[in-house]
Order: structure tokens, then sequence, then C-alpha cells
């Protein structure tokens, strides 16, 4: 049991590893399993990974401030067109 622990332990650090290069999860994974790795481990691999990045992500303690800023042009002038000049497209 321990020989499948330590090996699912090395396809995680090989996916953290190429994760950092910019490649996806997906890709990886696939990789992997067309390499002849077996699927169950390969996800269990990359559950490990999922669960080592989300304890190594920062907690966010402020939450983010929302600004709305209504702007008006200051010399604008609606004209606004009469109902016969619309309809004929004056």
């Amino acid at each position: 049991m321990r020989l499948t622990e330590k090996y699912i332990a090395q396809l995680a650090e090989y996916v953290k590893k190429n994760l950092k290069k910019g490649y996806t999860k997906e890709s990886l994974k696939w990789a992997l399993i067309n390499q002849g790795h077996s699927k169950l481990e390969v996800e269990k691999a990359m559950a490990k990974v999922e669960k080592d990045l989300a304890a190594e992500a920062p907690l966010l303690r402020t939450k983010p401030e929302i600004k709305v800023e209504i702007v008006e042009p200051k010399d604008a002038v609606l004209k606004k067109k009469s109902f016969w000049k619309r309809l004929f497209g004056l």
C-alpha cells in the first residue's frame, strides 16, 4: 500500500511541476493516461494536487470594494426631434 501512495505522490509532483510551466490539468491528465499510467491513480494524483494547491493559496481577508461613478457630460444638450421629423426622417 505504501508503494502506491509513493507512486501517486510522484505523479502529483510531476503534475505540480508542469502546472507551473503552464500546462493545463486536462492535458497533463490525458498525457499521463496515454503514457500508460492507470486512470484511477492519475485521478488520485490530480485530487492530491488540487488539495495541495488549495492549502498553499493565500486567504483573502478583505472584501473587495466596488465603486460606481456615473459620469455625465457637463455641456450636453439633448435635442428632441418632433414626432413628424422622426416619422419622416428629417
